[in-house]
């Protein structure tokens, strides 16, 4: 047997000093050097009671040692669990028990409080500091710098991801190491990455955009990292020029456009900007191109399948769009009730099959025959369409669907006339309670420049674009909509907020 994933991936740079990992003060890490750090805490990992197949949750700062914690875990056969360093002790908590981790990392400022978790659900906690130093490290330097990689199968798990949990508790994603070696093949050969290729690399790395696509896909290619630990827009102005690569949400965009030091020339030597994990304005599309005379490439993936689609490399990346299923991807767009396939055209659910496709829910079974079908397909809970020329659009979640006086009605085809509305930066649609409609339409605006925007003229606009039952009952205006780390918009978090709006005072 060997190891697919740490063999293709990490294996590859066995003895090379090729540069991997550059830090923003100049600091570089070789292939090699990253590999003797992973191997040294993968020969810890055994004695502090962690066995091929255990979890490991890990949250801790965007280090190179935190990455190598990752690699170090593929190469022992662990399975990998990253956590948003957002997370409460009682978040961590469900994590922990519920995945059974054997071993939690944390920063040292965390210790006090998840030292009850850990002792707990019985796992050992250790420490890993910002600077990579903590007791975990403390006891790795001690540790020889090889290791006799364990044997795993394709189908072997290699991480756990949760989803965020927006409706209930959150589910742990099982991907295997196939799963997670097909998707970055796929994108590395669509992307065209090579070794010749720097990636910025500001993303975190408790995500599947910034660990397991932009890591892995670098690692892949044998290419260098431009590593910071987090969007600092002085660090990506001035290491921008030594990019070839960049990964991003779109706050990423619109914040270096927002800055009169991102001129054209910034950029002109760049061959590729992807971004991901919310959508992308079509406005912010146009105004980046004008300025560097890039066409941004927007994919469309998520926690259980890793990427999905993407638009062309070559060819017209298409704006408002997420492009075409990838290479040995199919996408269908079904009847959310019936799950027959639907017309080209019409709005219904996404579901994806593939080699992407996790292996299921961690001890939910229910949960797992529910989205994951006998036939492999999941069931996405996106909507969206397949225009004429193939492309795919995304309308918006199933659960963000409002249903008004026994009319569908999509957020995205409202958010896309809102968007287009003099002195709108951008808009999110929800559906709130109403006395009559059962749901109705509430529109939630940003003006640009945070200027005054005149809500009657604004609802005046939309009248000749949009069918009256399809028209915000309400329009708010907002300083910014609130997003998650990865810049998604909450909309629970917005549908919270105005549940009561059109409710009789008690």
């Amino acid at each position: 047997m060997a190891n697919p994933l740490y063999d293709t991936l990490l294996g590859q740079h066995r003895g090379k000093g090729t540069p991997f990992l550059q830090l923003a003060d100049g600091t570089v890490f070789t292939h090699a050097d990253f590999l003797d750090l992973a191997a040294r805490y993968a020969t810890l990992l055994p004695h502090l009671g962690v066995a091929p197949g255990d979890r490991v949750a890990v949250q801790v700062a965007k280090s190179p040692q935190a990455l190598a914690v990752y690699a170090a875990c593929v190469q022992a056969g662990i399975v990998f669990l990253p956590r948003n360093t957002a997370y409460t002790a009682d978040e961590v908590s469900y994590f922990a028990d519920n995945s059974g981790a054997r071993l939690i990392l944390c920063d040292a400022g965390a210790l006090s409080a998840l030292k009850p978790v850990a002792k707990a659900c019985g796992a050992r906690l250790e420490t890993m500091n910002a600077d990579g130093g903590g007791s975990f490290a403390d006891q790795a330097a001690a540790m020889p710098v090889t290791f006799d990689t364990v044997d795993r199968s394709a189908d072997d798990l290699a991480a756990f991801l949760y989803t965020s949990g927006t409706t209930g508790r959150s589910k742990g994603a099982m991907l295997t190491q196939g799963n997670l070696l097909s998707n970055c093949q796929t994108l590395a050969a669509a992307w065209r990455f090579t070794a010749d290729d720097t990636l910025l690399h500001a993303l975190p790395i408790f995500h599947t955009h910034g660990l397991f696509v932009a890591t892995n896909i670098s690692l892949l290619a044998g290419g260098k990292i431009l590593f910071l630990p987090r969007f600092d827009l002085d660090a990506m102005l001035d290491l921008m020029p030594q990019a070839t690569t960049m990964m991003g949400v779109p706050t990423f965009y619109t914040r270096l456009l927002g800055d009169a030091r991102f001129p054209r020339d910034t950029a002109r030597h760049m061959r590729l900007f992807v971004s991901g994990s919310a959508p992308l304005l079509a406005e912010t599309h146009l105004q980046f191109e004008a300025r560097t005379g890039h066409r941004i490439l927007e994919r469309y993936g998520m926690t259980e399948t890793n990427m999905n689609t993407s638009n062309p490399y070559d060819g017209e990346r298409r704006a408002g769009t997420v492009g075409f299923p990838l290479p040995g991807v199919e996408l269908k767009i079904t009847d959310s009730k019936t799950g027959q396939t639907l017309p080209q055209g019409e709005i219904g659910e996404i579901e994806v099959r593939g080699p992407n496709v996790f292996k299921g829910y961690w001890q939910m079974p229910e949960k797992t025959a529910e989205e994951l079908r006998d036939d492999g397909f999941f069931i996405t809970g996106d909507l969206g369409q397949i225009d004429e020329d193939g492309y795919v659009h995304i309308v918006g979640r199933n659960k963000d669907l409002i249903i008004s006086g026994g009319y569908n009605i999509y957020p995205k085809e409202v958010e896309l006339v809102l968007d287009d509305v003099a002195g709108v930066l951008e808009s999110a649609v929800i559906g709130v309670p109403h006395p009559d409609f059962g749901d109705t339409v509430v529109g939630v605006l940003v003006a640009e420049g945070q200027g005054e925007l005149d809500l009657d003229a604004s609802k005046a606009s939309i009248g000749t674009s949009l069918a009256r039952f399809k028209q915000p009952q309400r329009l708010v205006v907002v300083p910014e909509l609130p997003r998650n780390t990865m810049g998604k918009v909450q909309k629970k978090a917005l549908r919270e907020q105005y549940k009561d709006m059109f409710l009789p005072a008690l």
